[in-house]
């Protein structure tokens, strides 16, 4: 990492916001322990990363890139396992997951074996995992990669609602699950952070407007292109014609 310098509050979603490559999982795994920082300052919830990490482990939810499932256990069976870990009293184990298999959607799924789920559904449990146990601070990285749309905005509902009394730290690089989900938006770039903020803030100073794509029929003339730009022109006359290659034209 170059410099990063960044504050997260309980309360609110931080979102990691960049391509790949970026170094939105490389932040992920200094802040987890996975990979130790060779130089700089961490910490997770007031206490240093580089000396304090199995303290933080024990409020600590983490829902890796890659799903870390094993696939002969079934959903229950792997959430009763990280109940356990993160200290769930026994006679409430069974209650924290039959509630958690409902918020993210595996009710039909729970004695199902992990090497049965769908893509999508590996992410649904991985999500449930990271969050079981009322841990304070969760890491989610890229957790709805792999999710039709249908999923990704119902885990976007689950991760909505619960947000309160935890600190939740996202890395995507889908644009509209930052804008919906992020209290605060970092934008990274070859290690860094460019630019935070809420996304208003950072529509409001570093937003370049709207872009208006329309596919055109295979038959469309040069006449009917023109209405079309006849018709954009006068709702929009600010307007500007961004592209009009093959069957699409952009304004």
């Amino acid at each position: 990492m170059d410099g990063l310098d960044l504050d997260m509050y309980e309360g609110q979603i931080s979102m990691l916001l960049g391509l790949n490559g970026a170094g939105k999982s490389t932040t992920f795994s200094m802040l987890t322990g996975l990979i130790p920082q060779t130089k700089g300052f961490a910490s997770v919830l007031g206490i240093d990363i580089s000396t304090g990490m199995d303290r933080i482990r024990k409020s600590m939810g983490v829902c890796p890139q890659h799903d870390v499932l094993w696939g002969e256990l079934t959903v229950k069976e792997h959430l009763q396992f990280f109940a356990a870990l993160k200290g769930v009293a026994a006679d409430e184990v069974d209650t924290e997951v039959a509630q958690k298999i409902r918020e993210v959607g595996l009710t039909e799924k729970v004695d199902a074996p992990t090497s049965s789920l769908s893509g999508g559904m590996k992410r649904k449990l991985s999500v449930a995992i990271a969050l079981i146990g009322g841990s304070k601070v969760v890491f989610l990285d890229e957790c709805t990669s792999g999710m039709d749309p249908w999923s990704r905005r119902s885990t976007w509902e689950v991760i909505q609602n619960n947000k309160d009394g935890r600190l939740i730290v996202m890395t995507t690089h889908f644009m509209d699950e930052a804008d919906i989900l992020g209290d605060r938006i970092a934008i990274m770039a070859d290690g860094r952070v460019r630019c935070c903020g809420s996304s208003m803030f950072l529509k409001q100073h570093f937003g370049v407007g709207y872009n208006l794509t329309m596919v055109k029929e295979q038959d469309c003339t040069e006449e009917s292109e023109d209405a079309i730009m006849a018709v954009v022109e006068r709702a929009v006359p600010e307007q500007e014609l961004l592209s009009n290659v093959g069957l699409e034209i952009s304004f």
